[in-house]
């Protein structure tokens, strides 16, 4: 296995059915704006409350991609 360095975004997801769709959300919208990614870390989770229900969920993650990664 050969060295690499990875790219960093920041990215926040949501969804009004689950956190696990609203990590599905970011790392769709990253793939599409910047191309293939290699790995997630959720590192903040929460909701938002609307007449006494969860209305939705988001989630705030790292996402990365090697050069690698920059090939189609």
């Amino acid at each position: 296995m050969s060295d690499r360095c990875y790219e960093i975004f920041q990215v926040a997801g949501t969804s009004s059915v689950s956190i696990e769709d609203a990590i599905n959300n970011a790392i769709t919208h990253v793939h599409t704006t910047q191309g293939k990614i290699r790995w997630f870390e959720v590192e903040e989770t929460r909701g938002h409350i609307e007449n006494g229900k969860v209305a939705y969920y988001q989630v705030v993650m790292r996402v990365g991609r090697s050069d690698e990664s920059k090939q189609p």
